[in-house]
Parts: C-alpha cells; structure tokens; sequence
C-alpha cells in the first residue's frame, strides 16, 4: 500500500460480543455500524456499546476508525498495512470489512496512540460525531 488514506475515527464506543452459535440474532444488536459472523462455535456481534445487556459476554470500550471508501476489490494490502503499522507500536485491533470498506477497532485508551501512529506514516485522520 503505497498511497496515504483517508480514515474517521468515530465517536461511538463499540461493543465486542460472543453469544451461542445458535443464538438468534439479538434486537439490541442495532446501529449505524454492526457487525455479526456466525460460525460452528459462536455468533459475534459488533455494535454500538451502550444498548448491550450487562449479561452478554462482551468486550467493552472499543473505538472505531473507518477507512474512507468505497474501496475496489482489486486493492491489495489495504488492512495488512495499516495492521503492520499497530502492530509495531504494539496496539492490538479487531478488524472487519463491508462491500465498500474496512473497519479497525481499537481499544479506546489506545485511540490517541493509533491515530499518531497511522498520522506519522502519511495517513489522514479525520474526526467526525459519527459515520
């Protein structure tokens, strides 16, 4: 990946969780941004923090910093170069992807730490209320 991009970090604080692999799809599990795999053994969601139960097993204080897009299928590196550069300032990243673009949580005591890191490598950061 050669050329800087373009991410928001947005204002919302996400929640990481893992229900049962046959879980229904939950209704608090809702937002502007949410995510959900299912797999054999779990179904994780992704979503906004505030509306998760304080029963469901869950991962809190997430932020998320959303590359600009929409991005082409042809581009390569995309997620391996901006992981690369956390990964060597040492901040852990839970990474998804839509059609259009990628999605990188971090934890949000290492937010600030993130974007100086993504900004000294030449990358955009924008702030932005939400989306």
């Amino acid at each position: 990946m050669s050329q800087p991009l373009r991410l928001r970090v947005l204002s919302t604080r996400y929640g990481i969780c893992q229900l049962a692999a046959d879980a229904e799809l939950p209704p608090w599990a809702a937002g502007n941004l949410t995510a959900m795999v299912r797999t054999p053994d779990e179904l994780s969601i992704v979503c906004p923090q505030e509306g998760i139960p304080g029963t469901v097993r869950c991962s809190e204080c997430w932020r998320c910093l959303r590359v600009v897009g929409p991005l082409d299928f042809t581009l390569v590196g995309i997620i391996a170069g901006l992981t690369s550069l956390l990964a060597e300032a040492g901040i852990s990243v839970f990474v998804f992807s839509s059609f259009d673009t990628d999605f990188l949580l971090v934890q949000e005591n290492a937010l600030q730490s993130a974007v100086d890191c993504l900004q000294e490598a030449d990358h955009l950061i924008e702030w932005c209320g939400d989306w």
